[in-house]
């Protein structure tokens, strides 16, 4: 599960991706759903089965309190296997301590870029020595920026001294929020990758400091593994445990729904039941707007015979319903939309899929 305990951050980064509606707001989510107690983040845990929690920002430890809560209700709802691990820059001793006797596993120290040639003087090398001796596994997690190899290296060789755990290696993207500053700096998206939000010349950049010879391990993740991989697993996750019987599991996780807009869910739902036989499980609604979800295999084979808009729907299963596309079904030329006064029979074998 990703948890941002708050989009507050004091740092400031140019690159930084988080969005809109989180950067430098004091907000508080569980994957896409917002909350407003630990409670509900246990829930959403469950929800997605979750074997473990990446704890990030803005910076977790600018809202020690909550994150310091939302770790113990983890552990104590899924016990010590469940395994959480935090990203940072803060390197005040005292919230280390809170997190770390808090039940957290591992931090990730996110240097700032005027640190990774001068790192002992930053006072950060103090507070990783300092989370060692906590108990804690530590790394250091940073962009691929192109043109800063010479920091990246020195970077990498204080890691080194110190005994890291791993450096983790981010592939640098472009997002809604760091768009103008990185191209303000001249960075383009990369060209061999028509669709992919990475920076160009990023990934070859890791590729290469990964050859690098040390004892700390090197870790490369690109845009397209954190999308294509991470996420759709995590998305494919919550699927599995939230799906309805109406609604089809794409291979990517999705959900494809029929949907009709109607002022009244709940009536138009009851003349679906009585006028097709349709088993009650392939309909649904919340109960409120105006919105009839219906099995979508069922609604391509009767919407001619219903006076109002439907559409094939594809969203994802996360709290916010993010919708993919929507696919209107149009009737056939020269039909007139009306109530059926018969009942398809095609209707009436529907089968689960």
């Amino acid at each position: 599960m990703v948890l941002l305990v708050t989009g507050k951050c004091s740092r400031g980064c140019y690159y930084c991706p988080l969005s809109n509606e989180k950067r430098g707001k004091d907000v508080f989510y569980a994957n896409e759903k917002q909350v407003g107690e630990v409670g509900e983040i246990v829930e959403e845990a469950e929800l997605m089965d979750a074997l473990g929690t990446g704890v990030t920002g803005g910076d977790p430890l600018e809202a020690v309190d909550r994150t310091v809560d939302s770790i113990k209700a983890l552990k104590q709802a899924f016990g010590k296997g469940h395994h959480i691990h935090l990203y940072t820059s803060t390197i005040d001793k005292r919230d280390l301590k809170r997190v770390a006797e808090a039940g957290l596993d591992e931090i990730r120290f996110h240097p700032m870029l005027d640190q990774w040639k001068n790192l002992a003087r930053s006072g950060l090398s103090e507070a990783v020595v300092y989370s060692k001796r906590l108990g804690l596994k530590v790394g250091f997690e940073i962009p691929v920026i192109p043109g800063r190899t010479e920091d990246i290296v020195a970077l990498i060789a204080s890691a080194d001294e110190l005994g890291l755990d791993f450096v983790n290696l981010n592939e640098l993207e472009f997002s809604e929020t760091n768009w103008r500053a990185l191209r303000k700096l001249g960075f383009d998206v990369k060209k061999e990758d028509d669709v992919s939000s990475g920076v160009d010349g990023s990934e070859r950049l890791a590729l290469d400091l990964l050859r690098l010879e040390t004892k700390v391990p090197l870790h490369y993740c690109s845009a397209a593994f954190k999308d294509g991989i991470q996420l759709r697993r995590r998305i494919m996750r919550r699927a599995k445990r939230v799906k309805r019987p109406h609604e089809e599991l794409t291979d990517d996780g999705t959900f494809i729904i029929g949907i009709i807009e109607t002022e009244s869910p709940a009536a138009t739902g009851a003349w679906l039941l009585n006028e097709f036989e349709i088993p009650g499980m392939y309909i649904w609604s919340d109960g409120s707007g105006d919105r009839l979800e219906v099995a979508p295999w069922i609604l391509e084979e009767i919407f001619e015979e219903i006076e109002l808009p439907c559409y094939i729907v594809e969203e994802y299963p996360t709290a916010d319903r993010l919708e993919v596309e929507r696919r209107p079904l149009r009737k056939s030329p020269g039909k007139k939309a009306k109530p059926a006064k018969r009942k398809p029979s095609k209707a009436k074998k529907v089968k689960r899929r």
